[in-house]
């Protein structure tokens, strides 16, 4: 069974003692003059690069990220690259002043809060992009076309605008991390990409800036896909292997649960393929809308080795 998940409370309650002084940057040119002060000063960096609306798994991240470097710098940007056309970049919740007042309780030395001109200058479609072919196609990426071209190119540009030793990010999103990963080695960036554990309601529900769209009836079910996870992951224990049906029997019962499944899949942890017999390290992801939300969560599986 996986560990039990970790609990979290709501945005109130994070800041307990005094608040620390966060420093908020808008500018490339305020951004690099506060990190190159620190680098003349041999202070290692941290970086925890987010979209906002900012939940006790961000703060989670922000205070793993002062365990790695002496200086932590986050940034909030809601990058329109990574949105499809039909989908909520204009809806997506933007609480700049929470945010704000969370990341003062949370170990952040520099928040980096850039416009659209900052990140994108010459404009959208005249944007230099980078994709990581392949696994960018698969999963999520097969179900939002373009996102992960969005998530890769932006997260290039504020690691060159950063230049961080070390970046943090979380395991919700594992093909995420497994893209970011594979950027950085790709292209030679001398950043260490680490991932952190998922943070979750007392319920299992994994924190995720979209549970806000859920309703009141739609969270009491919403902690059903962890669930279902969790089961599956029982099964492929007990049978050493991933039994026949068992992927498209976990995605019924999420059917049945009121949620409209795009997968449910088993894969390899290095690569997202389709695991074969000898296959030891799988992952089980899954991405279910439930009303307006999306919801994605994913169980890391390590089988015993083949005797």
């Amino acid at each position: 069974m996986p560990p039990l998940p970790r609990s979290a409370r709501d945005r109130g309650g994070f800041c307990k003692g005094p608040l620390k002084i966060v420093h908020i940057v808008t500018t490339i040119a305020d951004l690099q003059q506060r990190v190159a002060a620190a680098r003349a000063q041999g202070r290692r960096i941290a970086f925890v690069p987010t979209m906002g609306n900012l939940h006790a798994g961000h703060r989670h991240l922000m205070l793993e990220a002062r365990r790695h470097a002496d200086l932590v710098v986050a940034s909030i940007f809601v990058n329109p690259l990574q949105f499809g056309p039909q989908e909520d970049f204009s809806a997506y919740p933007r609480t700049p002043e929470e945010d704000k007042h969370l990341l003062a309780g949370a170990a952040v030395d520099v928040l980096f809060m850039p416009d659209e001109g900052q990140m994108t200058p010459r404009g959208r479609a005249a944007q230099t992009v980078v994709e990581v072919p392949g696994v960018s196609d698969i999963l999520c990426g097969q179900c939002r076309p373009g996102h992960f071209r969005g998530v890769t190119t932006v997260v290039n540009r504020l690691f060159n605008l950063v230049a961080p030793d070390v970046a943090l990010f979380g395991n919700k999103d594992y093909q995420q991390l497994l893209l970011i990963r594979l950027m950085a080695s790709d292209l030679g960036m001398p950043v260490s990409i680490v991932g952190v554990e998922t943070v979750r309601e007392i319920d299992g529900l994994a924190l995720s800036s979209r549970n806000a769209y859920l309703t009141e009836e739609e969270r009491t079910r919403a902690p059903r896909l962890y669930a279902a996870l969790v089961a599956l992951s029982g099964q492929i224990q007990q049978a050493q292997g991933v039994p026949v049906g068992a992927e498209a029997a976990a995605q019924a019962d999420l059917v049945e649960a009121g949620f409209r499944p795009d997968y449910v899949s088993v894969r390899r942890q290095a690569d997202l393929g389709e695991p074969g017999p000898g296959d030891r390290k799988l992952v089980i992801l899954a991405a279910a809308w439930l009303g307006r939300a999306r919801l994605i969560d994913n169980i890391v599986l390590d089988l015993n080795p083949v005797a």
